[in-house]
């Protein structure tokens, strides 16, 4: 189905459009990411609706990628990976994000070492998409970290539970996402743009 789709696409852009293998290339991989996260993104929220949960998820989502903008994070190397994982995770931070009751140190607690680890580890780039730039690295290291700043204090002053829950949940998320540990259990690349500038380099001495 996937491949149908994609390649239906792929057919009416070069009938319409002059592009070369390359380019071609870079927007099958473009499709593919849409249709995999269009895909995933359905049979999430089917499952939250059978569990009535999809208002949590829903929030939770918007928290997480809002964070996730800046501060970037490891990406599953297998869709079925994926999509196992982002069930596991967002579900079950969306379930408990109504039923646990975490007391007023305990998200100060947590609330700091997440600015903490943010500001350590931020922004973690992938092989695929090094952040090749200084300064668009310290942009994002600054603007992570400002955000979980702003949670953090938004996850103890708030009243309403459920949303405390929820920013400290897509700020331990996102934690997780981009520490140097979880790149090396799952055998990935960490600070890929020391990578691709040495490769560069490289190429320029032999040149």
């Amino acid at each position: 189905m996937r491949s149908k789709i994609i390649n239906a696409c792929l057919k009416f852009i070069k009938e319409n459009k002059d592009v070369n293998g390359t380019k071609l290339d870079e927007i099958r991989y473009g499709l593919e990411s849409i249709y995999i996260l269009v895909e995933k993104t359905i049979i999430i929220f089917f499952i939250a609706f059978i569990f009535h949960i999809a208002k949590e998820l829903l929030l939770l989502l918007l928290f997480y990628n809002f964070i996730r903008m800046t501060s970037f994070g490891l990406h599953a190397t297998k869709s079925s990976i994926c999509l196992f994982s982002s069930v596991l995770i967002f579900l079950g931070c969306a379930f408990f994000s109504r039923v646990l009751l975490i007391p007023i140190y305990g998200k100060v607690a947590i609330g700091s070492l997440c600015i903490l680890f943010m500001y350590k580890n931020a922004p973690a780039d992938t092989y695929k998409r090094p952040i090749v730039s200084r300064k668009r690295r310290e942009i994002y290291k600054l603007l992570s970290t400002i955000i979980a700043i702003t949670y953090s204090i938004c996850a103890v002053i708030i009243a309403n539970n459920f949303i405390s829950n929820l920013l400290l949940f897509s700020l331990i998320i996102q934690n997780f996402l981009i520490a140097p540990t979880v790149y090396k259990f799952f055998k990935l690349p960490y600070d890929n743009y020391k990578t691709y500038i040495s490769s560069q380099k490289n190429l320029n001495y032999s040149n």
